[in-house]
């Protein structure tokens, strides 16, 4: 149960930082580039810095649990999972190219976790 929860809170994190990354997104669309007066009274950013606070505390107990040469690694699927809120949200094209390299980072994925 240990392991299982280590690998939740690792899974919490990644999906911390990708929403994080989708609010900084929309707050930079939202403010029409990067314009740091604007960014910084930015809901969707400052959302984005909270999300990223909390997903470092998550990455804190991550650490206490698993080995920097798993936990770090595994990480990766950060790159996955941000591909659906890119393609459903901001409308980017999804290649082969991409989709290739979505492979390569799973199957590292499942490398490292055995």
């Amino acid at each position: 149960m240990d392991k299982t929860l280590s690998y939740l809170l690792l899974l919490g994190n990644i999906l911390l930082l990708v929403t994080g990354q989708v609010l900084f997104k929309i707050g930079l669309s939202r403010s029409g580039g990067l314009h740091w007066v604007k960014l910084a009274t930015s809901p969707a950013v400052i959302g984005g810095i909270v999300l990223y606070v909390l997903a470092t505390l998550l990455w804190f107990a991550v650490l206490s649990r698993l080995p920097l040469s798993v936990a770090y690694p595994l990480q990766a699927l950060a790159y996955v999972l941000a591909l659906i809120p890119a393609y459903f949200l901001f409308h980017e094209t999804i290649t082969l190219t991409k989709l290739a390299g979505v492979a390569v980072i799973l199957l590292g994925v499942v490398l490292l976790a055995k």
